[in-house]
């Protein structure tokens, strides 16, 4: 299985997944998991970053152009997660295509019918063929929330700055948007909303339950 978390920055996704995780290997599942974008791991996603922070001109202003950096740097790791699937029951992604759809329709004022998601997905699952998955979880706490969390790590963590991304406050509330709609849409495969009022609400054990149709 293939299993994609999603949800805004801030909003405690390395949480949930530690969970999930955590309660897989408890029953005896191998389990592997991928966190995107893969900064310091990947060259498209170390120049998003980079320009996510002030660098490479006006290469940030470009939506579709930051939109094709992420999509590259899943292109670059399609191999290792097809790899991942036939060695381990569950594969974890912590970030996946819908981040990037997510994003991009949130900074072109976009709803999830918008040509920018038909993009993305056309480029991601199309073109680049990096493999969908079987299962979204939202991580769907509230965008105050999440745009907080957000704030108290950058403000305790140096090496944790928040990106242009994070600061905008508008941006986040537009992206919350999105996923909602995708999530109700079930977009690319069935979504499951979890944590809608903080991260530490979701029960590993029972999430999983749920996964497995238990």
């Amino acid at each position: 299985m293939l299993i994609a978390v999603e949800g805004l920055d801030g909003a405690g996704k390395n949480t949930l997944v530690t969970g999930v995780v955590d309660e897989l290997t408890r029953r005896g599942a191998a389990v592997s998991t991928f966190t995107f974008p893969r900064y310091g791991s990947s060259v498209f996603a170390d120049v998003a970053s980079e320009a996510l922070h002030g660098e490479h001109g006006d290469l940030r202003e470009s939506v579709n152009a930051m939109a094709l950096l992420f999509a590259l740097d899943r292109a670059d790791a399609a191999a290792q997660i097809r790899a991942a699937l036939t060695e381990s029951d569950v594969v974890i992604l912590d970030r996946y295509v819908a981040s990037n759809a997510a994003y991009s329709a949130g900074r072109l004022r976009q709803d999830a019918s918008g040509d920018i998601v038909r993009w993305v997905a056309d480029l991601e699952f199309g073109r680049f063929d990096v493999p969908v998955p079987d299962q979204h979880l939202l991580l769907g706490v509230p965008a105050t929330v999440a745009m907080e969390r957000a704030r108290s790590r950058a403000a305790t963590d140096p090496s944790r700055p928040r990106d242009a991304y994070e600061r905008d406050d508008d941006l986040q509330m537009r992206v919350d948007s999105v996923y909602r709609q995708l999530a109700a849409e079930s977009w690319a495969s069935p979504w499951i909303e979890v944590g809608t009022d903080s991260p530490e609400s979701v029960e590993p054990a029972g999430l999983v339950a749920r996964l497995m149709h238990e």
